[in-house]
């Protein structure tokens, strides 16, 4: 197995007389046995760098090692990676055994009778031995999806590249095969880079992940970090499903309160010294941070001016979790609250953002320059846990 870095990497495109910058100065330190995804929106710039570690496209700067090595002259052949392709890319006309055996048997001198071990060896890890004689035309997705990773398993490379490969599949079998892969992943322990748009996929199978944005790297971190104390705004946005709550306001440092169109929020004097002297800013708060108070006291903290009336929207149940859209003024924003917890639509109610939840942006770069501690986040969790053991138990006593 190896590390893989890519230092300072940019790939631009010419089209016609425009240049176009598809990844910009990307430096990222993959470590031994780590697995790494890299996610964003279409058109980020994430599998034009993995196409640029597989060597499928040329680097226009910057260098890639594998366990110090440079790699970027090398033909894609010569780089002892494997890439699982969103399409699968099978042979239509050759069996399983065949597909899976065909990297080996045209770039390695391995007997026939090793390659014939070896394929077997891992149907039977991956569960489809008893497919091995069938084409790919017989099998469902699920199954064209284990071949295309089994391909990749024979070569024993010192790292894999895997482009959006469970984009192709229904819900429920993405979820089975996120599982599958986590475990493969840590079974194999081969270095691995993942590329998706899905931020579920990077939240729960990264060890840490990538986030890119027009060809920029926004941050690199685990998953925790990442939205819990995101980079920048764009981070912040982009991880999370509902989106964070954002409020634009300006701070005003004689009363040390942040004040927007439909918002007033004094701060405590740790907020305020991460603020120092900026004014124009942004502020963030998770769906889930936002308590809808209701007369019952579960506050994060007592500070009676973080409270605002807002009136109930929309209310989505999910079963173990509704999301309440409500609104101040004019503005929208959601909140996540308990699944027993009744809300009703167009109702007036009180909302509670607590100042241990906030994250604070500057307004001109979304730079945070405020986010919660993971400390709080432990506190936070273990007090809602309470109030939800509360509820549940005043809604079963009505």
């Amino acid at each position: 197995m190896a590390a893989l870095t890519l230092d300072h990497v940019t790939k631009r495109f010419q089209d016609g007389t425009d240049e176009i910058v598809a990844v910009d100065d990307v430096s990222i330190e993959v470590a031994d046995g780590e697995f790494l995804v890299l996610v964003g929106p279409s058109g980020c710039g994430k599998s034009t760098t993995l196409r640029m570690i597989a060597g499928l496209e040329t680097t226009t700067e910057g260098s890639i090692f594998l366990d110090d090595e440079p790699i970027a002259h090398r033909p894609p052949q010569r780089r002892d990676v494997a890439m699982v392709f969103q399409s699968y890319a099978l042979y239509p006309h050759m069996t399983v055994r065949e597909n899976m055996a065909f990297g080996l048997e045209e770039s390695t001198s391995m007997p026939d009778d090793r390659i014939r071990e070896t394929v077997e060896e891992t149907a039977q890890m991956l569960d489809i031995s008893e497919l091995l004689d069938r084409k790919p035309g017989e099998l469902s997705g699920g199954q064209q999806q284990r071949v295309a990773l089994g391909r990749a398993i024979v070569r024993d490379p010192q790292a894999f590249l895997m482009d959006e490969p469970l984009s192709n599949l229904d819900a429920k079998l993405r979820s089975e095969m996120r599982t599958e892969l986590q475990r493969l992943q840590h079974d194999l322990d081969v270095t691995t880079i993942y590329v998706t748009h899905d931020q579920t996929e990077a939240m729960t199978m990264g060890d840490r992940i990538a986030i890119l944005d027009g060809g920029r790297l926004q941050q690199v971190a685990t998953p925790l970090e990442c939205y819990h104390q995101p980079a920048n705004l764009f981070v912040a946005g982009f991880i999370g499903e509902p989106s964070m709550n954002v409020f634009d306001v300006t701070y005003d440092p004689a009363d040390g309160k942040l004040v927007g169109d439909t918002i007033e929020y004094p701060l405590s004097q740790s907020v305020r010294d991460d603020i120092g002297d900026r004014t124009d800013l942004v502020l963030g708060v998770r769906p889930e941070d936002v308590r809808i108070v209701g007369g019952r006291e579960d506050r994060l903290d007592s500070n009676p001016a973080h409270e605002f009336d807002v009136t109930v929207d929309v209310v989505e149940p999910m079963g173990d979790q509704n999301t309440v859209y409500v609104t101040l003024g004019h503005h929208s924003f959601a909140a996540v609250i308990p699944g027993l917890q009744s809300i009703t639509e167009g109702v007036t109610e009180t909302v509670h953002l607590p100042e241990s939840a906030i994250h604070l942006f500057d307004a001109r770069t979304g730079e945070a320059i405020h986010n919660r501690s993971l400390e709080a986040v432990d506190e936070d969790v273990n007090r809602s846990t309470e109030t939800e053991t509360e509820t549940e138990t005043e809604t079963e006593t009505d």
